[in-house]
């Protein structure tokens, strides 16, 4: 398996305050990586220094394609439910479009290729009848599944998803691990979730992070043993 990307002995802080301590993580081109811990532990910290969005206190992040190190690499996200304005007026085609905002030419609109890409994604989501729906007007689990066809539609090299198992039913859920079991024959995933047991059952290897970070090579593991890491790794 080639690297896509490369955590080295990576430190990161607020204010002074360590939340991560020399991690090192690889992750792999069709990884599944599931990473758990509890809250406050960095979980969310890391993922930030995964996609750019945090520079760590000290370390290295390096990004490869196909075996060879370049500059970045092209990445989906969702983020935190409660970390989206419901109240913004924005329709879920607007949304979905705007996981393509980094491939589109500054000052220039949006090709008809990019506008068919989204139409496409929309389609595989079944989310078409929506698309001019207001945000603010969908349920928990529809606004998951908007923001999820936002992760993938620039067909990323990976896809970081914090936490979305929240606000959606049970239903969906299995829905949506079908669907990331599909995407994954695309392209990496990392998902961060509280839910060991769905966890389990889905990727294929595990990272546990309570301000320090455990790497497990399968997700063959006992519930109980990972358990033990939310409240023994620091």
């Amino acid at each position: 398996m080639e690297p896509i990307i490369k955590l080295t002995n990576i430190t990161a802080s607020y204010d002074n305050n360590i939340v991560v301590s020399d991690a090192n993580l690889t992750i792999y081109d069709h990884d599944y990586l599931g990473v758990i811990g509890p809250n406050g532990g960095g979980k969310t910290t890391l993922m930030k220094i995964l996609l750019g969005l945090k520079s760590p206190k000290s370390g290295m992040v390096e990004y490869f394609r196909n075996g060879e190190k370049v500059d970045e690499i092209t990445m989906g996200y969702l983020p935190q439910y409660n970390a989206i304005d419901r109240k913004f007026p924005i329709t879920v085609y607007e949304v979905v479009l705007s996981g393509l905002s980094k491939q589109k030419k500054i000052l220039r609109p949006y090709t008809k290729e990019q506008h068919a890409q989204v139409k496409e994604c929309l389609r595989y989501m079944e989310l078409e009848r929506f698309e001019k729906t207001p945000i603010g007007s969908l349920s928990g689990g529809q606004l998951q599944r908007v923001l999820l066809a936002r992760a993938i539609v620039s067909r990323p090299d990976v896809i970081i998803l914090d936490e979305p198992n929240t606000y959606i039913d049970r239903h969906f859920q299995e829905q949506m691990y079908e669907m990331l079991a599909n995407i994954n024959k695309q392209c990496a995933i990392v998902i961060v979730s509280h839910d060991i047991t769905e966890i389990l059952q889905n990727v294929k290897h595990i990272a546990c992070v309570n301000h320090k970070l455990h790497y497990h090579e399968t997700a063959d593991l006992p519930k109980d043993k990972l358990e033990e890491h939310f409240l023994k790794m620091y």
